[in-house]
């Protein structure tokens, strides 16, 4: 069913104990630990596309062996269960030793084609990094995770993906809030699926414990299996692969503020290697654009990782990646290359990505006031960010109505406000477009292959899992379908693309989420 080969365990270090007890681990970076069995698996939702990459057909998608398997209650022939020993920054704060703490490794996958997966599940009970936790994870946080790794994918964003969600059948005890006000929620399990789960926080580790030889071990299996082209680990090599690492992190950053995605906790642990969208938390799309806005609760008073900061912030991250990597080179300045190298990456892309968005041919350096009056209009003026830039496709740059605009704004009053300063941007706008001389049908396609008529809002998600905690799945299924295609304009689909009713604005789970979720 699944052809596994397992350079991960078989080529770095693990411990020899297989016992879940929290402890630390070293020199080594893998512990064994079998997922704990659940009570009644059900599965309620898989992602076609992952199954077709696996090699898995729908007869193999409905067999109970491979539900057995995905809810953690048995392994299949070839599967090395284990979970991964990595540390980390916490926004902004060094926390030692991290780890998977309710995520265990089944194994690599290779396809057919020769292609390389590892296949993980989230809330398959505790590893030696769960730190007196049970290692579960709730239908809610699950449910998220799920749909926006496929929701992410087919917008184009790099991104770690999903095979399924399996309910449990039992309940786990969550403080979503971390109020005091603990409940009894469904449980269920994601199996994840990534070229590679590594993360910055795997070099950071041994780099902090001076243990020079785990980290040399790592660099080179990591530039070995997952970054083709590299040829050694010699210090020439380690700048070169650190430059593409921080390439690829750049123009990751780059479509996350292209879609107004905000991940919520970019911590170094949540830094994929391989530039990835990794770890699905308190993530959310902006609404009312707002640079300011962040979906993580525990990051509310500080807005660390709000949606203007994710570009500093994931060269923060970098800055610490290049620390733990310094060691292992004569000349640990000749990192630097690859920081600079991230700023041009990220600048490239993102000034190419709203080039596209406004409908332009190319960038100029003029443009980019234009955009940053865009911005600061659709702050003042709570304007959605996904619903405008869908519409900016419909303005005729003859002559630009203002009106095509008016289901963009949250409030009526700010609409009434700050109406003629859109009107006015509207102008200088419809003036660009003339100067640009695109054809106008050439226009409108490009800028509907960029501009998103469906995002995962959150208010929809929470609204599937409402109905989820209700036994009814159907939502899920309408999300991941809709989802599939967010660039087309889906008639009769039109609930999915609405902004965010009034009611949701302040309530849990629509507007800021906690870690748990």
């Amino acid at each position: 069913m699944l052809n596994f080969d397992n350079r991960y365990v078989r080529e770095l270090p693990g411990e020899p104990l297989r016992s879940p007890l929290p402890r630390q681990v070293h020199g080594a970076f893998w512990s064994p630990i079998e997922p704990t069995p659940v009570a009644a698996p059900r599965l309620l939702a898989h992602s076609r596309e992952v199954a077709a990459a696996l090699d898995l057909d729908d007869a193999a998608m409905a067999s109970p062996m491979l539900l057995e398997a995905l809810a953690g209650n048995r392994l299949l022939p070839g599967m090395a269960a284990y979970a991964s020993c990595y540390g980390g920054h916490q926004f902004g704060q060094w926390a030692g030793q991290l780890g998977d703490g309710r995520a265990i490794l089944l194994g690599e996958a290779i396809n057919r084609r020769g292609e390389r997966f590892e296949l993980q599940l989230k809330g398959a009970g505790p590893t030696p990094y769960a730190r007196r936790a049970d290692g579960r994870a709730v239908l809610r946080s699950s449910l998220r995770e799920f749909l926006c790794s496929e929701a992410m994918h087919h917008l184009g964003v790099p991104t770690t993906r999903a095979l399924s969600l399996v309910a449990t059948g039992e309940t786990v005890i969550r403080d979503m809030f971390y109020d005091g006000h603990p409940v009894a929620e469904p449980g269920a399990i994601v199996c994840r699926v990534a070229p590679s789960f590594i993360r910055f926080g795997h070099f950071e580790l041994p780099a902090a414990r001076n243990d020079l030889d785990l980290l040399r071990r790592l660099v080179a299996f990591t530039i070995d299996r997952d970054f083709p082209g590299f040829a050694s680990d010699t210090p020439v090599e380690i700048v070169r692969w650190f430059t593409e690492v921080c390439e690829r992190t750049g123009r990751l950053i780059a479509h996350w503020m292209r879609v107004g995605f905000v991940h919520g906790v970019m911590n170094t642990d949540n830094m994929s290697i391989i530039g990835l969208t990794i770890d699905y938390g308190p993530y959310g799309w902006v609404d009312n654009f707002d640079p300011g806005w962040t979906p993580n609760t525990t990051d509310a008073s500080s807005r660390r990782y709000c949606f203007a900061r994710q570009p500093a912030i994931a060269r923060w991250n970098l800055e610490r990646l290049a620390d733990a990597l310094a060691a292992l080179l004569p000349r640990p300045d000749d990192l630097l290359a690859g920081l600079e190298r991230y700023d041009e990456a990220y600048a490239s892309d993102f000034c190419t990505a709203y080039a596209a968005k406004l409908g332009l041919r190319e960038w100029r350096h003029d443009d980019a006031q234009l955009l940053e009056d865009l911005f600061a209009l659709m702050h003042r003026a709570e304007i959605d960010m996904t619903a405008f830039f869908r519409s900016l496709a419909l303005l005729d740059p003859e002559r630009p109505q203002p009106q095509l605009f008016d289901d963009t704004f949250y409030r009526a009053d700010l609409r009434q406000r700050h109406g003629p300063g859109l009107a006015g941007w509207l102008q200088r706008y419809a003036a660009r477009l003339r100067l640009d001389g695109r054809p106008p049908e050439l226009r409108v396609a490009a800028m509907n292959a960029v501009n998103p008529r469906f995002v995962l809002r959150n208010y929809l998600a929470q609204q599937a899992i409402d109905r989820a905690d209700q036994g009814d799945g159907q939502m899920i299924h309408e999300l991941l379908e809709v989802l599939r295609r967010p660039y087309d304009e889906q008639p009769g689909r039109e609930a999915f693309s609405a902004r965010r009713p009034d009611w949701a604005r302040h309530r849990a789970g629509c507007s800021m989420l906690s870690c748990s979720s």
